[in-house]
Protein backbone atom coordinates (compact mmCIF):
# COMPACT_ATOMS: atom_id res chain seq x y z
CA UNK A 1 0.00 0.00 0.00
CA UNK A 2 1.79 3.03 -1.29
CA UNK A 3 1.78 6.21 1.43
CA UNK A 4 0.26 8.55 -1.29
CA UNK A 5 -2.50 6.36 -1.93
CA UNK A 6 -3.26 6.66 2.09
CA UNK A 7 -3.13 10.22 2.24
CA UNK A 8 -4.84 11.30 -1.05
CA UNK A 9 -7.77 8.62 0.01
CA UNK A 10 -10.54 9.65 2.02
CA UNK A 11 -12.38 6.15 2.86
CA UNK A 12 -9.06 5.15 3.03
CA UNK A 13 -8.49 7.85 6.08
CA UNK A 14 -11.59 6.70 8.10
CA UNK A 15 -10.49 2.76 7.65
CA UNK A 16 -6.75 3.25 8.73
CA UNK A 17 -7.77 5.14 11.85
CA UNK A 18 -9.26 1.79 13.05
CA UNK A 19 -6.17 -0.49 12.79
CA UNK A 20 -3.12 -0.61 14.37
CA UNK A 21 -1.38 1.72 11.44
CA UNK A 22 0.06 5.30 11.08
CA UNK A 23 0.80 7.32 8.37
CA UNK A 24 2.47 10.64 8.10
CA UNK A 25 3.45 13.30 5.83
CA UNK A 26 6.32 15.69 7.26
CA UNK A 27 8.32 18.23 5.99
CA UNK A 28 12.01 18.57 5.37
CA UNK A 29 12.58 18.61 9.15
CA UNK A 30 10.53 16.12 9.76
CA UNK A 31 8.15 18.05 11.58
CA UNK A 32 4.08 16.46 11.28
CA UNK A 33 2.06 18.03 8.80
CA UNK A 34 -0.62 15.32 8.55
CA UNK A 35 -0.85 11.73 10.35
CA UNK A 36 -3.66 9.18 10.54
CA UNK A 37 -4.26 5.61 11.77
CA UNK A 38 -4.88 3.94 14.88
CA UNK A 39 -1.72 3.53 15.77
CA UNK A 40 -0.50 5.81 18.24
CA UNK A 41 -3.39 7.26 20.42
CA UNK A 42 -1.86 11.38 20.39
CA UNK A 43 0.66 13.61 18.56
CA UNK A 44 3.50 13.17 20.88
CA UNK A 45 3.94 9.28 20.50
CA UNK A 46 3.61 10.11 16.89
CA UNK A 47 6.35 12.34 16.97
CA UNK A 48 8.57 10.40 19.43
CA UNK A 49 8.24 7.57 16.54
CA UNK A 50 8.90 9.63 13.71
CA UNK A 51 12.39 10.91 15.49
CA UNK A 52 12.92 7.87 16.42
CA UNK A 53 12.65 6.37 12.66
CA UNK A 54 14.58 8.87 11.42
CA UNK A 55 17.57 8.09 13.60
CA UNK A 56 16.90 4.66 12.19
CA UNK A 57 17.50 5.53 8.56
CA UNK A 58 20.49 7.49 9.37
CA UNK A 59 22.40 4.62 11.24
CA UNK A 60 25.20 3.55 8.47
CA UNK A 61 24.29 -0.44 9.78
CA UNK A 62 20.75 -0.03 8.33
CA UNK A 63 19.79 -1.81 5.54
CA UNK A 64 17.05 -1.40 3.09
CA UNK A 65 15.53 -4.12 0.95
CA UNK A 66 13.24 -2.53 -1.83
CA UNK A 67 12.90 0.83 0.68
CA UNK A 68 11.56 -0.86 4.01
CA UNK A 69 12.60 -2.11 7.09
CA UNK A 70 11.08 -3.08 10.33
CA UNK A 71 11.59 -0.80 13.54
CA UNK A 72 11.32 -1.53 17.42
CA UNK A 73 9.64 1.04 19.23
CA UNK A 74 7.96 0.96 22.63
CA UNK A 75 8.62 -2.46 22.29
CA UNK A 76 6.26 -3.05 19.72
CA UNK A 77 7.50 -3.98 15.80
CA UNK A 78 6.70 -1.76 12.70
CA UNK A 79 6.84 -2.76 9.26
CA UNK A 80 7.97 0.54 8.07
CA UNK A 81 7.85 1.81 3.98
CA UNK A 82 10.87 3.97 3.64
CA UNK A 83 10.25 7.46 2.97
CA UNK A 84 13.36 8.28 1.53
CA UNK A 85 13.79 5.96 -0.56
CA UNK A 86 10.89 7.28 -3.19
CA UNK A 87 10.46 10.99 -2.17
CA UNK A 88 13.88 12.29 -2.98
CA UNK A 89 14.13 16.03 -3.90
CA UNK A 90 10.34 16.67 -3.05
CA UNK A 91 9.17 19.56 0.16
CA UNK A 92 7.06 16.66 2.05
CA UNK A 93 7.80 12.76 2.81
CA UNK A 94 4.84 10.36 3.15
CA UNK A 95 5.21 6.94 4.62
CA UNK A 96 3.43 4.38 5.70
CA UNK A 97 4.02 2.21 9.40
CA UNK A 98 2.47 -1.21 9.88
CA UNK A 99 2.19 -2.71 13.27
CA UNK A 100 3.83 -6.43 12.14
CA UNK A 101 2.90 -8.44 15.36
CA UNK A 102 -0.69 -6.60 15.84
CA UNK A 103 -3.73 -9.30 16.18
CA UNK A 104 -7.37 -8.56 16.77
CA UNK A 105 -8.60 -10.51 20.16
CA UNK A 106 -9.35 -13.93 19.73
CA UNK A 107 -5.46 -13.66 18.14
CA UNK A 108 -7.12 -13.70 14.81
CA UNK A 109 -3.87 -14.17 12.11
CA UNK A 110 -3.20 -11.87 8.86
CA UNK A 111 -4.51 -8.99 10.38
CA UNK A 112 -2.69 -6.31 8.75
CA UNK A 113 -4.27 -7.18 5.74
CA UNK A 114 -7.35 -8.63 6.61
CA UNK A 115 -9.28 -6.24 8.55
CA UNK A 116 -8.47 -3.66 5.47
CA UNK A 117 -10.06 -6.22 2.90
CA UNK A 118 -12.42 -8.43 5.05
CA UNK A 119 -15.61 -6.55 3.57
CA UNK A 120 -14.20 -4.84 0.78
CA UNK A 121 -16.35 -5.64 -2.29
CA UNK A 122 -13.08 -6.66 -4.25
CA UNK A 123 -12.36 -10.26 -3.83
CA UNK A 124 -8.89 -10.81 -1.83
CA UNK A 125 -6.58 -13.99 -0.50
CA UNK A 126 -3.81 -15.19 0.69
CA UNK A 127 -2.22 -18.53 -0.43
CA UNK A 128 1.05 -19.96 0.50
CA UNK A 129 3.29 -21.98 -1.74
CA UNK A 130 1.41 -25.09 -1.94
CA UNK A 131 -1.66 -23.45 -3.27
CA UNK A 132 -3.33 -23.53 0.13
CA UNK A 133 -5.34 -21.03 1.35
CA UNK A 134 -4.63 -19.38 4.38
CA UNK A 135 -7.08 -16.22 4.36
CA UNK A 136 -10.14 -15.53 2.13
CA UNK A 137 -12.70 -12.55 2.50
CA UNK A 138 -16.26 -12.55 2.10
CA UNK A 139 -15.95 -11.07 -1.58
CA UNK A 140 -13.44 -14.03 -2.59
CA UNK A 141 -15.85 -16.50 -0.61
CA UNK A 142 -19.03 -15.72 -2.60
CA UNK A 143 -17.45 -16.09 -6.04
CA UNK A 144 -17.50 -19.86 -4.79
CA UNK A 145 -20.68 -19.90 -3.47
CA UNK A 146 -19.34 -20.54 0.36
CA UNK A 147 -17.60 -18.48 3.64
CA UNK A 148 -13.87 -17.36 4.31
CA UNK A 149 -14.29 -20.61 6.82
CA UNK A 150 -14.92 -23.03 4.16
CA UNK A 151 -12.34 -21.56 1.61
CA UNK A 152 -9.29 -21.52 4.14
CA UNK A 153 -7.35 -24.61 4.26
CA UNK A 154 -8.92 -25.78 0.68
CA UNK A 155 -6.39 -25.62 -2.10
CA UNK A 156 -6.82 -24.14 -5.96
CA UNK A 157 -7.92 -27.13 -7.44
CA UNK A 158 -10.93 -27.97 -4.31
CA UNK A 159 -12.37 -24.48 -5.77
CA UNK A 160 -10.94 -23.95 -8.99
CA UNK A 161 -11.49 -26.25 -12.49
CA UNK A 162 -8.27 -27.79 -13.69
CA UNK A 163 -7.45 -25.31 -16.25
CA UNK A 164 -8.20 -22.39 -13.78
CA UNK A 165 -6.45 -23.83 -11.10
CA UNK A 166 -3.28 -24.59 -13.69
CA UNK A 167 -3.52 -20.58 -14.54
CA UNK A 168 -3.56 -19.72 -11.23
CA UNK A 169 -0.98 -21.54 -9.74
CA UNK A 170 1.22 -20.28 -12.60
CA UNK A 171 0.85 -17.22 -11.69
CA UNK A 172 1.67 -17.22 -8.28
CA UNK A 173 4.97 -19.02 -9.33
CA UNK A 174 5.46 -15.60 -11.48
CA UNK A 175 4.87 -13.46 -8.06
CA UNK A 176 7.17 -15.83 -6.00
CA UNK A 177 9.66 -16.10 -8.72
CA UNK A 178 9.60 -12.52 -9.53
CA UNK A 179 9.30 -11.37 -6.00
CA UNK A 180 7.10 -7.84 -7.03
CA UNK A 181 3.26 -7.13 -7.57
CA UNK A 182 2.04 -7.74 -10.73
CA UNK A 183 -1.21 -6.31 -12.15
CA UNK A 184 -3.36 -8.07 -14.78
CA UNK A 185 -6.53 -9.14 -16.48
CA UNK A 186 -7.30 -13.14 -15.85
CA UNK A 187 -10.82 -14.70 -17.31
CA UNK A 188 -11.91 -17.65 -15.08
CA UNK A 189 -14.84 -20.02 -14.73
CA UNK A 190 -17.88 -18.99 -12.11
CA UNK A 191 -19.75 -21.21 -9.77
CA UNK A 192 -22.94 -21.38 -12.96
CA UNK A 193 -20.45 -22.04 -15.77
CA UNK A 194 -20.31 -18.62 -17.19
CA UNK A 195 -17.17 -17.14 -17.70
CA UNK A 196 -16.00 -14.00 -15.69
CA UNK A 197 -13.38 -11.43 -15.84
CA UNK A 198 -11.02 -9.76 -13.46
CA UNK A 199 -8.67 -7.15 -13.03
CA UNK A 200 -6.53 -6.75 -10.38
CA UNK A 201 -3.04 -7.06 -8.57
CA UNK A 202 -1.55 -10.25 -7.15
CA UNK A 203 1.65 -9.59 -4.87
CA UNK A 204 3.98 -11.43 -2.37
CA UNK A 205 3.24 -11.28 1.24
CA UNK A 206 5.58 -12.42 4.25
CA UNK A 207 2.98 -14.09 6.92
CA UNK A 208 4.85 -16.24 9.64
CA UNK A 209 7.99 -16.28 8.36
CA UNK A 210 7.06 -17.82 5.15
CA UNK A 211 7.18 -15.71 2.12
CA UNK A 212 2.94 -16.04 0.33
CA UNK A 213 0.93 -14.31 -2.30
CA UNK A 214 -1.65 -12.15 -1.84
CA UNK A 215 -4.46 -11.01 -4.45
CA UNK A 216 -7.22 -8.50 -4.60
CA UNK A 217 -9.43 -8.31 -7.49
CA UNK A 218 -12.44 -6.97 -9.10
CA UNK A 219 -14.78 -8.25 -11.23
CA UNK A 220 -15.03 -6.29 -14.89
CA UNK A 221 -17.09 -8.78 -16.27
CA UNK A 222 -19.70 -7.16 -16.77
CA UNK A 223 -17.88 -3.59 -18.15
CA UNK A 224 -15.70 -6.09 -20.25
CA UNK A 225 -19.29 -7.41 -21.86
CA UNK A 226 -20.16 -3.73 -22.47
CA UNK A 227 -16.65 -2.78 -23.80
CA UNK A 228 -17.40 -5.39 -26.64
CA UNK A 229 -20.87 -4.38 -27.16
CA UNK A 230 -19.95 -1.42 -27.95
CA UNK A 231 -16.69 -2.40 -29.61
CA UNK A 232 -19.21 -4.26 -32.14
CA UNK A 233 -21.80 -1.65 -32.36
CA UNK A 234 -19.08 0.51 -33.71
CA UNK A 235 -17.41 -2.31 -36.19
CA UNK A 236 -21.35 -2.25 -37.29
CA UNK A 237 -21.65 1.30 -37.90
CA UNK A 238 -18.36 1.52 -39.64
CA UNK A 239 -19.99 -1.36 -42.07
CA UNK A 240 -22.58 0.44 -42.39
CA UNK A 241 -21.10 3.96 -43.09
CA UNK A 242 -18.51 2.35 -45.82
CA UNK A 243 -20.71 -0.12 -47.42
CA UNK A 244 -24.24 0.60 -47.15
CA UNK A 245 -23.66 2.98 -49.96
CA UNK A 246 -26.02 5.58 -47.75
CA UNK A 247 -23.88 9.15 -47.96
CA UNK A 248 -23.62 9.67 -44.14
CA UNK A 249 -21.19 11.63 -42.05
CA UNK A 250 -20.45 12.01 -38.17
CA UNK A 251 -20.51 15.90 -37.30
CA UNK A 252 -19.19 17.67 -34.14
CA UNK A 253 -21.33 19.93 -32.33
CA UNK A 254 -19.85 22.87 -33.79
CA UNK A 255 -20.52 21.59 -37.52
CA UNK A 256 -17.54 19.74 -38.60
CA UNK A 257 -16.67 16.78 -40.43
CA UNK A 258 -15.22 14.18 -38.18
CA UNK A 259 -16.38 11.02 -39.88
CA UNK A 260 -17.65 10.06 -43.56
CA UNK A 261 -18.44 7.27 -46.20
CA UNK A 262 -17.11 6.77 -49.34
CA UNK A 263 -20.55 7.38 -50.57
CA UNK A 264 -20.34 10.76 -48.99
CA UNK A 265 -17.02 11.74 -50.85
CA UNK A 266 -18.55 10.35 -54.57
CA UNK A 267 -21.48 12.43 -53.30
CA UNK A 268 -19.38 15.29 -53.16
CA UNK A 269 -17.20 14.45 -56.09
CA UNK A 270 -13.94 14.68 -53.63
CA UNK A 271 -11.38 12.62 -51.56
CA UNK A 272 -12.46 11.40 -48.02
CA UNK A 273 -8.70 13.24 -46.85
CA UNK A 274 -10.22 16.59 -48.27
CA UNK A 275 -13.63 15.60 -46.69
CA UNK A 276 -12.82 15.00 -42.81
CA UNK A 277 -12.09 18.49 -41.26
CA UNK A 278 -14.35 20.58 -43.02
CA UNK A 279 -17.31 22.55 -42.34
CA UNK A 280 -19.95 20.97 -43.50
CA UNK A 281 -22.16 24.58 -43.71
CA UNK A 282 -19.50 24.76 -46.80
CA UNK A 283 -21.44 22.52 -48.55
CA UNK A 284 -24.58 23.89 -48.38
CA UNK A 285 -26.07 26.50 -50.97
CA UNK A 286 -27.45 29.68 -49.59
CA UNK A 287 -31.54 29.12 -50.31
CA UNK A 288 -34.03 30.04 -47.93
CA UNK A 289 -34.59 26.70 -46.42
CA UNK A 290 -31.18 27.03 -44.44
CA UNK A 291 -33.29 29.00 -41.47
CA UNK A 292 -34.83 26.01 -40.84
CA UNK A 293 -31.99 23.78 -40.87
CA UNK A 294 -30.28 26.08 -38.34
CA UNK A 295 -33.08 25.96 -36.06
CA UNK A 296 -33.12 21.82 -36.31
CA UNK A 297 -29.75 21.41 -35.54
CA UNK A 298 -29.50 23.77 -32.39
CA UNK A 299 -32.73 21.52 -31.72
CA UNK A 300 -30.58 18.64 -31.69
CA UNK A 301 -27.26 20.25 -30.01
CA UNK A 302 -29.47 21.49 -26.68
CA UNK A 303 -31.22 17.84 -27.27
CA UNK A 304 -34.63 19.63 -27.13
CA UNK A 305 -34.88 17.11 -30.45
CA UNK A 306 -33.22 13.62 -31.07
CA UNK A 307 -33.94 13.20 -34.31
CA UNK A 308 -35.28 15.51 -37.46
CA UNK A 309 -35.88 14.90 -41.22
CA UNK A 310 -35.17 18.03 -43.51
CA UNK A 311 -33.63 18.98 -46.72
CA UNK A 312 -30.97 21.22 -48.20
CA UNK A 313 -29.43 21.71 -51.18
CA UNK A 314 -26.08 20.30 -51.62
CA UNK A 315 -23.15 21.72 -53.50
CA UNK A 316 -20.26 19.72 -54.77
CA UNK A 317 -16.43 20.54 -55.95
CA UNK A 318 -17.57 21.57 -59.23
CA UNK A 319 -20.22 23.82 -58.18
CA UNK A 320 -22.94 22.14 -59.02
CA UNK A 321 -26.18 21.65 -57.17
CA UNK A 322 -28.78 18.99 -55.81
CA UNK A 323 -31.49 18.83 -53.02
CA UNK A 324 -31.46 16.18 -50.75
CA UNK A 325 -32.99 14.82 -48.01
CA UNK A 326 -31.30 14.82 -44.55
CA UNK A 327 -32.27 12.29 -41.30
CA UNK A 328 -30.20 14.02 -38.83
CA UNK A 329 -29.74 12.20 -35.26
CA UNK A 330 -27.92 12.76 -31.84
CA UNK A 331 -24.87 11.03 -30.55
CA UNK A 332 -25.13 11.23 -26.80
CA UNK A 333 -23.20 10.03 -24.14
CA UNK A 334 -24.60 12.49 -20.80
CA UNK A 335 -27.82 14.35 -20.40
CA UNK A 336 -26.64 17.45 -21.56
CA UNK A 337 -25.41 18.84 -25.01
CA UNK A 338 -25.47 16.53 -27.62
CA UNK A 339 -21.71 14.97 -28.91
CA UNK A 340 -22.04 14.20 -32.09
CA UNK A 341 -25.05 14.53 -34.64
CA UNK A 342 -25.15 11.85 -37.51
CA UNK A 343 -26.01 13.01 -40.82
CA UNK A 344 -27.57 10.64 -43.61
CA UNK A 345 -29.23 11.38 -46.82
CA UNK A 346 -31.39 9.36 -47.93
CA UNK A 347 -33.05 10.81 -51.37
CA UNK A 348 -31.36 13.24 -53.69
CA UNK A 349 -31.83 14.87 -57.02
CA UNK A 350 -29.89 14.67 -59.56
CA UNK A 351 -26.61 16.85 -59.98
CA UNK A 352 -27.68 20.31 -61.50
CA UNK A 353 -26.30 23.56 -62.44
CA UNK A 354 -27.68 26.51 -60.10
CA UNK A 355 -30.81 28.17 -61.31
CA UNK A 356 -32.22 31.43 -60.50
CA UNK A 357 -34.12 31.31 -57.06
CA UNK A 358 -37.98 30.75 -57.84
CA UNK A 359 -40.91 32.31 -55.96
CA UNK A 360 -43.50 30.94 -54.01
CA UNK A 361 -46.30 31.40 -56.18
CA UNK A 362 -44.03 29.98 -59.24
CA UNK A 363 -42.91 26.66 -57.10
CA UNK A 364 -47.16 26.24 -56.34
CA UNK A 365 -47.36 26.34 -59.80
CA UNK A 366 -44.85 23.82 -60.72
CA UNK A 367 -46.57 21.49 -58.07
CA UNK A 368 -49.80 21.80 -59.40
CA UNK A 369 -48.57 21.47 -63.07
CA UNK A 370 -47.08 17.87 -62.23
CA UNK A 371 -50.03 16.86 -60.83
CA UNK A 372 -51.97 17.24 -63.75
CA UNK A 373 -53.95 20.64 -63.39
CA UNK A 374 -54.76 22.81 -66.88
CA UNK A 375 -53.96 26.36 -67.17
CA UNK A 376 -57.54 27.37 -65.73
CA UNK A 377 -57.66 24.80 -63.18
CA UNK A 378 -53.97 26.69 -61.73
CA UNK A 379 -55.32 29.95 -61.93
CA UNK A 380 -58.79 29.23 -60.19
CA UNK A 381 -56.31 27.25 -57.47
CA UNK A 382 -54.38 30.04 -57.08
CA UNK A 383 -57.12 32.68 -57.41
CA UNK A 384 -54.92 34.21 -60.07
CA UNK A 385 -55.76 35.45 -63.73
CA UNK A 386 -55.85 33.05 -66.78
CA UNK A 387 -53.42 35.22 -68.37
CA UNK A 388 -50.99 35.56 -65.12
CA UNK A 389 -50.40 31.60 -65.39
CA UNK A 390 -49.78 32.22 -68.97
CA UNK A 391 -47.19 34.58 -67.98
CA UNK A 392 -45.65 32.42 -64.71
CA UNK A 393 -45.42 29.41 -67.20
CA UNK A 394 -43.73 31.58 -70.05
CA UNK A 395 -41.20 32.54 -67.34
CA UNK A 396 -40.83 29.35 -65.97
CA UNK A 397 -39.81 27.87 -69.47
CA UNK A 398 -36.88 30.11 -69.50
CA UNK A 399 -35.39 30.44 -66.01
CA UNK A 400 -35.50 26.27 -66.14
CA UNK A 401 -34.76 25.99 -70.16
CA UNK A 402 -37.21 23.79 -70.55
CA UNK A 403 -39.76 23.95 -73.70
CA UNK A 404 -42.73 22.09 -73.03
CA UNK A 405 -45.24 21.66 -69.73
CA UNK A 406 -43.60 18.01 -69.61
CA UNK A 407 -40.31 19.49 -69.70
CA UNK A 408 -40.94 21.90 -67.07
CA UNK A 409 -42.42 19.23 -64.69
CA UNK A 410 -39.07 16.85 -65.57
CA UNK A 411 -36.92 19.65 -64.86
CA UNK A 412 -38.77 20.54 -61.61
CA UNK A 413 -37.93 17.04 -60.17
CA UNK A 414 -33.84 16.81 -61.95
CA UNK A 415 -33.49 20.24 -59.96
CA UNK A 416 -34.58 19.19 -56.66
CA UNK A 417 -37.31 22.14 -56.89
CA UNK A 418 -40.16 19.16 -56.13
CA UNK A 419 -39.56 16.41 -53.79
CA UNK A 420 -39.64 12.47 -55.61
CA UNK A 421 -41.23 10.98 -52.60
CA UNK A 422 -43.91 12.65 -52.15
CA UNK A 423 -47.89 12.59 -53.96
CA UNK A 424 -49.83 15.12 -54.55
CA UNK A 425 -46.69 16.90 -55.82
CA UNK A 426 -44.84 18.98 -53.35
CA UNK A 427 -41.95 21.48 -52.90
CA UNK A 428 -38.93 19.38 -51.72
CA UNK A 429 -38.70 21.66 -49.21
CA UNK A 430 -41.96 20.87 -47.46
CA UNK A 431 -41.80 17.07 -48.15
CA UNK A 432 -41.92 16.29 -44.25
CA UNK A 433 -43.49 18.07 -41.87
CA UNK A 434 -40.74 18.17 -39.83
CA UNK A 435 -38.56 20.62 -41.78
Amino acid sequence: MEGKAVVDNSSLKALLERLSVFWWEVDEQWHLLERGGGAFADLLTAQRFLDHLRQEMSSPRRSLEDGRCRVQFDGRTFDVRSPQAESQGQDCTRGLAVEADAQPAGGRQYAAFAEFADFAPAPAFIRDRAGCYLWANHSYAHLYGTTPEQVVGSHIEDLDSPSDAAQFRALDQEILSRGKPVRHNLSYHRSDGSTGQAAGHRFPAQENGQTCVAGIYVDITEHARAMNQRREAEENLRALRDHSGLPCALLSVNGRIEQAGTATAELFRTSLSDLVGRRAHTLLAATPDLRELRLAWEGLISRRIRRVETSAVLVDSQGRQRRAQLHLATVSRSAGRAAHVWAVVTHQSLAHEAHPPLTAAQIRILSLLAEGSTNSEIATSLRLSRQAIDYHLSRLRGLLGAATRPALVARAYVLGILSPGAWPPRPATTAHPLT
